[in-house]
């Protein structure tokens, strides 16, 4: 995660947004989080409901671990591919298309394949649907880093470069 900005596909916040969230509104646990853009009844109507948008527990047994979660996280380097996952004939023209005519080094900068800065975009701009990121508060997709890639395959990258 070490040059990842934004954690999430949609750019909701940092890894510590992001830790500190999952560990209070999704697994339920003793803390504290705030986040005035999930208040919204028509967008978000279960977090206005269970209150999690400005959740305050008398007893936080979360923050005091997030900074050292965070350092953990940062200091994983990405996995390899495994030997012979990969055709390296395809590879090899791949990186010549990411780097030239598909732009794709436009966004995921070497030597991190982030975008430094603030690294959010329209569906628009990405060349495809919008049904995550219209779930969003920014309604905005984050570019992510590419370490590990290969990891995601079954699931797809988010983006269509022919459209």
């Amino acid at each position: 995660m070490a040059g990842q900005n934004l954690h999430t596909w949609t750019g909701w916040g940092s890894i510590p947004y992001r830790n500190a969230h999952v560990a209070n509104t999704q697994m339920r646990g003793l803390g504290t989080f705030y986040d005035p853009r999930l208040n919204g009844p028509k967008k978000f109507p279960i977090a206005v409901k269970t209150g999690d948008w400005n959740k305050r527990d008398d007893e936080d047994a979360i923050t005091s671990k997030l900074a050292p979660l965070h350092i953990y996280q940062l200091s994983l380097a990405a996995p390899s591919p495994p030997a012979g996952s990969f055709d390296a004939k395809a590879a090899t023209r791949g990186s010549r298309l990411f780097n030239s005519r598909a732009r794709c080094a436009t966004c995921h900068v070497p030597p991190l394949y982030t975008e430094p800065g603030w690294a959010m975009h329209t569906a628009e701009e990405m060349g495809i649907d919008d049904v995550q990121a219209s779930r969003s508060p920014d309604e905005r997709y984050a570019t992510r880093r590419l370490g590990g890639l290969w990891t995601h395959q079954k699931g797809g990258f988010y983006h269509d470069v022919g459209s």
